[in-house]
């Protein structure tokens, strides 16, 4: 330990921050127990907040030898919450909740130990960007090592998991193994022992954490934050399969191949390889387009941009997608996994659902779904059935029936009112493109990346779709001005940046004006 924790009559101070379901209070609990079985003074509080998705909590405990209490000759009056600049070592659930600590002030130079795990919870906000919120972790990398004395960082969640028990059997081996405390580590041992539930587990993800912290640099090395592109397999499942392989091989350029292996297999889960197929044909004549306008020389900039963007705007999350995903054994076993559940366990999933009057027309054929999505009946009595939402238990044999029959709906998909909508918005976007390339080859490219705003169903489908067609708007205003590609390109950085459209529709403006 560092002098100012061993300073006599000092309590050693330690910040917890976990967020619900981490364990943060069975951690904090263990700490105590331990020292007060060592014979030392302990005290913790909790600070609950809702930082993140389920809440982040502040655990504060601050620890005393006996020795010290009975040398000053009265009891102690230790504190309820961290002071900045105060604290000896700071234990994080999460990377982001190492951040918030720096932020705090809770982590020093001169004094602190930071142990966090560098697995990501993502927070609401960066789930909820309509472009790629998810904050840099290296930054909070960065940060921890120039504010702590020392700073130990891996993943904590991955070594619970690799020995089925919590995260926060990890971090308190991680403890151990940092030696920020002044405890044996049969002390620590002891402890898990006497708390008396999933002791085995426990002691594995204990020792996992131990030997990592004991073996840990001073400071964690950078994490790599690369996506290497996966190979294009050489056999496909089936001769039809293959002969869409053989003609990404065959017609398209080597660095579209992957995005459009992709693609393909997205649009086989989605319906079936005649979709597929279709996909791929749509590819074909956006490969030729761009042959014909210096797409080699621009390494296939509006091939690549389409494998991508093609893919997604064909398979579309409609409320059939949606029931599929919700009723694949895949998902259930993913449940199981993330709740823990033992063999022989039963565990039960209830889904929300409410799905507006768009989303249950959008199921029809497309006559009846368009006269009943102008009735003003019928939309009366969906917004008195479902205006609220409903919950169904898919767990259930009539939840899982009910969703799997929706989900089989896929095979009579391309008579709906949706797909309709979807290949009318389809084409005019691609009719574009194929307007644009030949006059602004990088405004046609940047016309295709506008794709990337529209994603989801309900709500969060609807905003993207209303910012994309300003766009589109935009782009075909903007062909033939020289700075068209750029201007596109920060009018969709802006989309994506903002939830709300006033800060984007302002800057159309303004361009346009221009």
């Amino acid at each position: 330990m560092n002098a100012a924790v061993m300073q006599q009559g000092n309590p050693i101070k330690i910040a917890i921050l976990a967020m619900g379901g981490q364990g943060g209070g069975v951690l904090a609990d263990w700490i105590v127990d331990m020292a007060e079985h060592a014979g030392w003074w302990a005290q913790t509080t909790s600070v609950p907040g809702v930082a993140q998705r389920t809440g982040a909590t502040i655990y504060y405990l601050e620890l005393l030898p006996e020795a010290d209490v009975q040398r000053a000759g009265r009891q102690p009056a230790l504190a309820l919450m961290p002071t900045p600049g105060d604290v000896d070592l700071v234990v994080a659930a999460e990377l982001m909740e190492g951040g918030r600590a720096i932020q705090r002030g809770l982590v020093t130079p001169e004094r602190t130990v930071l142990i966090a795990s560098s697995h990501r919870s993502f927070a609401v906000s960066e789930k909820s960007a309509p472009g790629n919120g998810i904050a840099d972790p290296n930054k909070v990398l960065e940060a921890g090592r120039a504010a702590a004395r020392r700073f130990l960082c891996f993943d904590l969640q991955d070594l619970a998991d690799r020995a089925g028990s919590v995260i926060s059997a990890s971090l308190f081996g991680a403890v151990a193994g940092s030696g920020a405390l002044p405890f044996t580590r049969d002390d620590f041992e002891a402890t898990v022992r006497r708390a008396g539930l999933g002791v085995d587990a426990s002691l594995r993800a204990f020792a996992l954490g131990y030997e990592s912290a004991d073996k840990a640099p001073d400071a964690p090395a950078a994490i790599d934050l690369a996506r290497p592109v996966p190979p294009v397999p050489e056999r496909a499942a089936s001769p039809r399969a293959q002969a869409l392989l053989d003609a990404i091989r065959r017609d398209f350029p080597a660095c579209a191949q992957p995005m459009l292996t992709a693609g393909v297999r997205r649009q086989i889960e989605f319906q079936d390889l005649a979709y597929a197929e279709d996909y791929l044909r749509r590819m074909k004549a956006i490969r030729d387009l761009d042959a014909q306008h210096g797409g080699d020389a621009r390494q296939w900039a509006l091939t690549c941009a389409a494998a991508r963007y093609v893919a997604t705007a064909m398979a579309y999350d409609d409320v059939i997608r949606v029931a599929d995903l919700k009723t694949r054994g895949t998902r259930f076993d993913r449940v199981r996994s993330e709740v823990g559940a033992r063999p022989g366990q039963l565990v039960d999933t209830t889904e929300f659902m409410h799905p507006r009057l768009e989303e249950i027309c959008g199921t029809m054929p497309a006559r009846l779904g368009r006269w009943l999505e102008g009735s003003k009946a019928f939309g009366g009595f969906v917004e008195r059935r479902l205006g609220k939402g409903r919950r169904l238990r898919s767990g259930t044999l009539g939840g899982f029936l009910m969703l799997y029959t929706l989900a089989g709906m896929r095979r009579f998909r391309r008579g709906t009112l949706r797909h309709q909508i979807e290949t009318e918005s389809l084409e005019t976007w691609l009719a574009l493109v194929a307007r644009l390339a030949p006059r602004d080859y990088a405004l046609a490219v940047e016309t295709v990346n506008c794709r990337r705003l529209v994603k989801g169903y309900s709500d969060t489908h609807v905003r993207g779709g209303g910012k994309y067609r300003q766009l589109i708007a935009a782009a075909d205003q903007l062909a033939g001005r020289p700075d068209a590609a750029d201007a596109l390109r920060a009018l969709r950085d802006t989309a994506l940046a903002n939830v709300k459209c006033e800060p984007m529709e302002r800057q159309i403006a303004e361009k346009l004006a221009a």
